[in-house]
């Protein structure tokens, strides 16, 4: 577990480069699905994907994408996820990798479109060869890129009008969720533990970009000249740094919690530790950019708002 959440940072650091660009359709579907297609993506990388008819055989490749299909009731046109794509339940997982494709064993599936983060082991090449299209949906930098992939796999699926309910419900929740914090007195800090080893993400990641609707300071920022994105900080920065807020997105892959982060030498100091505010929040929840980024900020909310109404 723990190989596959670094796996997910570096990967997530290469593609966040990419994501400079959207996508939507060059035919703006407003009829029922069938007439839709064919349409015609444009990628974050500029290439643009056609799907020439409304596809009913889907693998993804991609545990953000799954969730999003899912999401905009397309579900029932997947018939196989990738082995990380563990959400929802209903997904249908296979052993499939998104990080060492088989184009062998993803065409055994027959799909109709292939849609994956990232173009990694020969997979645009080795499908297209197929005459399948493959969309790559890479790691979304801010929730605008998040809202544009919701965007595109509804066109592709012949999901618009539930792509943008989604988008819609999202916007809402979140701006509620915000609207709910009290101004606060001083800016509180945050540190973002990825793993135990204490790589975590600037405000250049699509999870700096969450802390920034709260308003709170992001300590990774200081540490830019390691990594602009995913750097790895020090016990001693970040004891230094004292941040009010510690959220740790390693329960599961390295079982980390306010007692083992207590019992770090020397971070009884932190101002986080010493108030409880250190919050253990779902590994695969806070590294996906999809709908379930409404959960996340819920759970988080509350402790920005106690710090906040403390601040005061």
């Amino acid at each position: 577990m723990r190989e596959h959440h670094m796996r997910w940072a570096v990967i997530a650091a290469t593609t966040i480069a990419l994501t400079a660009c959207a996508a939507t359709s060059s035919n703006t579907p407003s009829s029922p699905a069938a007439a839709h297609f064919p349409v015609t993506i444009t990628e974050a990388s500029g290439a643009g994907v056609t799907i020439t008819q409304q596809p009913h055989r889907i693998v993804s490749l991609s545990p953000t994408a799954t969730e999003m299909l899912f999401a905009i009731d397309a579900g029932s046109q997947v018939v196989a996820v990738d082995d990380q794509s563990n959400y929802p339940p209903s997904a249908p997982l296979t052993k499939l990798s998104g990080f060492t494709p088989s184009i062998e064993a993803i065409a055994a599936y027959a799909p109709d479109l292939v849609v994956a983060a990232d173009d990694t082991g020969g997979l645009v090449h080795g499908i297209g060869a197929l005459h399948i299209p493959v969309l790559i949906e890479p790691a979304a930098k801010n929730l605008d890129d998040s809202y544009r992939e919701i965007g595109q796999l509804g066109a592709a699926t012949g999901r618009v009008p539930e792509a943008s309910a989604l988008e819609k419900k999202m916007r809402s929740d979140l701006a509620a969720i915000v609207a709910s914090i009290p101004k606060p007195a001083r800016q509180l800090k945050v540190y973002h533990e990825l793993d135990d080893t204490y790589y975590s993400a600037t405000s250049a990641t699509f999870i700096g970009q969450v802390y920034a609707l709260l308003g709170l300071k992001n300590i990774a920022d200081g540490a830019t000249a390691a990594a602009p994105d995913y750097p790895q900080l020090s016990a001693e920065y970040i004891v230094a740094s004292s941040p009010d807020l510690i959220v740790l997105a390693d329960t599961k892959c390295c079982h980390q919690g306010l007692s083992t982060v207590a019992a770090r030498p020397g971070w009884s100091s932190i101002a986080a530790v010493k108030s409880g505010q250190v919050i253990g929040v779902d590994d695969d929840i806070a590294s996906r950019w999809g709908p379930r980024v409404v959960d996340f900020l819920r759970t988080i909310a509350p402790h920005v708002k106690q710090l906040e109404v403390r601040a005061a």
